[in-house]
Formats: C-alpha cells, structure tokens, sequence
C-alpha cells in the first residue's frame, strides 16, 4: 500500500499538487486587502529622488515598488479639487470641485468645499461602502458628510479663529470620534496641537498618530491621510528652506508611524501604502492682481451689492473669470482687450486659456475664461493696490504643464511590482490603481492605471 503511493507517477502528481497548492497560497498572500492612501500637500518628486531631503522610509518604499518621475494635477492645481480628483478619477468640471473655495459673486465668506455632498461622482469612499468593505480617514479634503466609518474631516471656523478642535469635534463620525483619538491616540490636543503655527509640525504628527491608532484598532480597508504641514512652509519659505526641509523630513516620520502601525496591526503583509501629493510649487518673485483693472474700468465696482459685470475667482497661480450675465460677450471682450493693452513685460505674467481650453483639461465650465499665471509670479484676487508688486514665499495653481508643479507618487505593497518607474502619469490615475487593488470598479473615469505596474 505504502509502496503503491509513492510510485513515480503517483509521486508526480503529488508534487504537481503541491506546486499548485504552494502557488495558491502565494497568489492569496499577495493580494492587498488594505490601502492606506497618504497625500503630503506640496508634494515634489524631488522629495524621494534626493536623498538630501531626508525621506528615508519613502526612499525604502519607492526602491521596492512603484514611483513616478511626476505627476501632472489638474487646473487649479490647488488642494481641494487635486484631492478630489485623487479619490474620484476624474477632473473638476466633472466632479464639480472646482476651487478651494466656491465662487461667491458677492464676494468670499471664507468657507471651502468642506462637505461631501459638493462631490457630484463616486469615490474611492462610496465604492468601500458599498463591497461592504469599512473605510478610515483623517482631514481629507471634503469628507464633512463622506461615507467613511471612522471620519475625522478637514474643517475649520471661518474668520479669524484657528482653534478647529470643537467644529471638528462636531462633524466626526462616529460623533464619539474626537473624544476617543484624543483618550487613546494623541492625549488632549490644545489649539496648537491641530494646526501650523510657529514653524511647528505638531499638526502632521497627530494626524499620523490618529491614522495609526484607526488602523490599529479598526483595520480599514481603506485609510486616507492628509499631511498639509510642507505646504505651509513652502507658502511662507518657497521651494526650500529650513522650515519646509523639516516639514518634509516630519512628513517621513508621520510615514514611519504609519507603516509602524500597520506591523503592529499584523496587516503590513497585505496592505499597500501610496504616497502621493495635490501640486508641486513654485518660488513667487511677482504678484499680478487683474481684479485691480477691472475696478478701474468699471466692470466690478461693488460686488457685495450687486453692481459688477465681470470678476477673476482667484486661486494661486490662476484666476477663472467669471461673468455676471453668462452671455455678457461685450464684457468678456472688454477684458480680452484690457489685457492686451496691458505693457508687453505685464502681458508676459500670464497666458489667457479659453472656455475651449479649460474645457479639455476638465476645469470649472462656467468660468468664460481664465489666466494661467507664468513661472514666478501669484495673481492675487484684491480690488485695491498696484496692479503689480512685487512677491515672496512660494505658491500654487498654475496650469500644469511645467515640471515644477508636478506632483509625486510612490506605492509599495502587494499586487504591485518592484523597482518600477513611471515617466509621467495623471492625479486622476490614482483613484483606479487603489480600486484595482482591493476588487473594486469605477465604471468609466478619466484615470488610467500606468502600465505595468501591477503584477
């Protein structure tokens, strides 16, 4: 009987079994039932392909799976629609965040795009839910409302007021939430704890803190993190100095937290972690403010009361003009002409793009046209001043088409190959890499996964 089993052909075909077997296992430890998707705001490739900027775990993540040589945003590239574009893979004009903040005709009250129901198409968030798959976030941009099981969303009080402790406190979910991150993750958060004041970092570091303990503690399928403290600096400091090395390198140590957390959970070996950004930047030497020239030729004298034709919405390194009368064409060429007149130095602060443009890069449709603002300077949205002064620090929001906005993007994990550099690939592309990893489908979106980078 024994001899009968172990005959050759008998043998072989336990080996061939087995084989099969061992590769069935190895297929099931290879599949990613976690993602933790990390934004660092003001993200630059360069911050994981120079050892100088001190990335360390980032630079272990990219050398054993998957990084881009840049990424291109959308147009603003600024936080709010960039963020939205990452979890939805589409752009603006179809998801409908089209700005940090909305156009406000009568001018801005301060409030963003804070709550979840401004997101016209479905997101990384509504395809969990519905798998029946549970989801954590930690100040993502517009998630007040989102479908997330454990939701702590960006948020703050308009005005002055920077203490956002008690408006967050209000909108978490569970409600329970606040209170049992602070009782069990970060201690109780005073003021300063939870914003960036003071060239401190304290901010990224309790984020990463309750990130960690949500997936320790819950084991999400799906975890998002925003980390804002390198934009901040790189706002007051540009493209480098001490305060945005440090924010940079403290973004690492907020990664190291993470990935620490995941070992403890025991998930680490089926979790994919991606870290990605919304917009490069870009040193400002000049501030261009084009409302300026419509005061002065009576196209926008009182907004707050009504009386204007036309006015630009603002966004960093853009500004959308916006019309009182959509088919006011008289005024939009009346601006058309204005900034032609301007002196050939002024002219060349800025490029006009079209309704046809914005159209094909997926920007706000009601804006009749816009201005993409040249290397170097920030249009500002003020009425009041020189039309052009002179700036400082760093800014956002050009049109992305120049290597310096770029973005970044490193993933690394399970179902994803090892040692692959992408040239060149889109923010939209990142919402349907994560739900090929965990099983899920858009349907039809603008992103595309980048070739060859699954296994």
């Amino acid at each position: 009987m024994l001899r009968d089993i172990f005959a050759p052909k008998k043998m072989k075909k336990l080996l061939l079994l087995g084989a099969l077997l061992a590769a069935g296992v190895s297929t099931y430890a290879q599949k990613a039932s976690h993602v933790v998707l990390i934004t660092i705001d003001g993200f630059r490739p360069e911050f994981y392909t120079d050892a100088s900027w001190g990335m360390f775990n980032l630079r272990h993540l990219k050398d054993n799976g998957v990084a881009a040589d840049g990424v291109n945003c959308i147009f603003p590239s600024v936080t709010y629609p960039d963020h939205t574009s990452i979890i939805t893979g589409v752009t603006p004009a179809k998801h409908g965040i089209f700005y940090n903040a909305p156009f406000e005709p009568a001018g801005a009250t301060g409030r963003w795009y804070w709550h979840y129901e401004a997101i016209k198409t479905p997101t990384l968030y509504d395809l969990v839910r519905q798998a029946g798959k549970t989801s954590a976030n930690v100040i993502w941009p517009v998630t007040v409302g989102a479908p997330v099981d454990y939701n702590v969303p960006d948020i703050w009080p308009v005005g002055g007021n920077k203490d956002r402790r008690e408006l967050t406190a209000s909108v978490c979910t569970p409600a329970t939430l606040w209170k049992e991150v602070q009782e069990n993750a970060t201690g109780t958060m005073a003021a300063a704890d939870i914003t960036m004041e003071n060239g401190e970092l304290i901010m990224d570091e309790n984020v990463a803190r309750i990130g960690a303990y949500l997936i320790r503690t819950y084991k999400p399928a799906l975890t998002t993190l925003h980390l804002p403290c390198a934009d901040h600096y790189e706002h007051e400091e540009g493209r480098d100095g001490l305060l945005v090395r440090k924010a940079v390198a403290g973004a690492d140590r907020a990664l190291g937290t993470v990935i620490e957390s995941l070992k403890r959970a025991g998930i680490y070996d089926s979790t994919v972690i991606i870290v990605t950004g919304d917009h490069g930047f870009v040193n400002v030497k000049q501030i261009f403010s084009p409302n300026i020239l419509l005061a002065k030729n009576s196209l926008m004298n009182n907004i707050a009361a009504g009386d204007w034709k036309a006015q630009f919405h603002t966004s960093g390194g853009a500004a959308f003009l916006h019309l009182k009368n959509k088919n006011d064409v008289a005024t939009l060429n009346k601006v058309k002409a204005l900034l032609h007149t301007l002196p050939a130095n002024q002219q060349a602060m800025f490029k006009i793009i079209d309704q046809q443009q914005l159209a094909s890069v997926g920007a706000d449709p009601n804006a009749a046209m816009a201005l993409a603002a040249s290397d170097g300077v920030n249009i500002s949205g003020t009425v009041k001043g020189e039309l052009v002064k002179a700036g400082k620090g760093g800014a956002h929001g050009y049109f992305p088409d120049f290597r310096d906005i770029q973005t970044g993007f490193v993933a690394f994990g399970p179902g994803l190959k090892k040692g692959v550099v992408v040239k060149e690939m889109k923010v939209t592309d990142v919402a349907p890499v994560v739900a090929k990893l965990l099983g899920l489908s858009f349907g039809e979106i603008d992103g595309k996964i980048p070739a060859g980078i699954l296994q």
